[in-house]
């Protein structure tokens, strides 16, 4: 008898045990920030009046869950490219720079309901580089007078947010302990939001979302991106979204960090 009785504990512990540890899930613990530059894309975007577009081919998994009752423990990876393609005729798309991100995460959630808290932690390094593309051969030299140059930088960032049914809202910190070139910041101060509404339809999501990103490169600079599209899928899971954009601001590609620029872009992204 004690012999049964201590393998169903067995049983019991080990029950519980798997239910509250997965590994591998097929879903994130924390959805990415949808206005929010630095998160995993796989698609592309028109930039509308200009010849070029963007490719993301990018990807965030969890490795692990662990779960007690209402809240969840994460880790997981990132691997992020960000490619920068000019169109020209005849369906030619030749590359002209590319980002490549990648690192580790760790989240914390607490859902109540409808509602949920926590934060996201990010160590991440970012290397930027010139593609051949954005050599012109007519001239044996670089484009518009750009030669390449180093651009790399490795970090940590916090993100805490709050989210009221589809509203959420965010913070966001990041420290770059180390950068090349030395003249850029090493700090990052963001604020931003999404807004699924979620209630109008089963079939597909419209959403709003917003973020703002204070840096630094020897004086304060403040960039802005503005989000609105449709989502088919749970707000809240993987999906797939039509979004339009505005971005003003520092480039968003390291080759060309201390270049301003201002545009519309039309995009289509298969949501992790």
């Amino acid at each position: 008898m004690r012999i049964t009785a201590l393998l169903i504990l067995s049983l019991l512990n080990f029950t519980v045990f798997a239910q509250q540890n997965t590994w591998f899930p097929s879903q994130l613990n924390i959805q990415p920030f949808t206005a929010n530059f630095l998160e995993p894309k796989a698609g592309f975007a028109f930039l509308l009046n200009k010849s070029q577009l963007r490719l993301d081919i990018s990807s965030s998994s969890d490795i692990y869950h662990y779960k007690n009752e209402n809240l969840v423990l994460s880790l997981g990876a990132d691997l992020f490219t960000f490619t920068r393609l000019r169109g020209e005729n005849d369906f030619h798309f030749p590359v002209e720079a590319i980002d490549y991100l990648f690192g580790v995460n760790a989240g914390y959630r607490i859902s109540e309901g409808d509602n949920e808290y926590g934060f996201r932690f990010r160590l991440s390094h970012i290397s930027a580089h010139f593609v051949d593309g954005q050599y012109d051969y007519s001239i044996n030299g670089w484009r518009n007078g750009k030669n390449p140059r180093v651009f790399s930088k490795e970090f940590i960032e916090l993100f805490p947010f709050y989210r009221l049914e589809g509203f959420r809202a965010y913070a966001g910190l990041t420290y770059l302990f180390h950068v090349n070139p030395d003249r850029v910041g090493k700090g990052l101060y963001q604020l931003g939001f999404d807004y699924y509404m979620s209630s109008l339809t089963d079939m597909f999501t419209p959403f709003l979302a917003y973020d703002f990103k204070l840096g630094s490169i020897e004086k304060y600079y403040g960039n802005n991106i503005i989000s609105a599209g449709i989502k088919f899928g749970n707000y809240k899971e993987k999906g797939f979204s039509i979004i339009l954009s505005y971005l003003s601001g520092k480039s968003i590609h390291g080759e060309y960090f201390d270049v301003n620029e201002n545009y519309v872009t039309l995009g289509f992204n298969v949501d992790l």
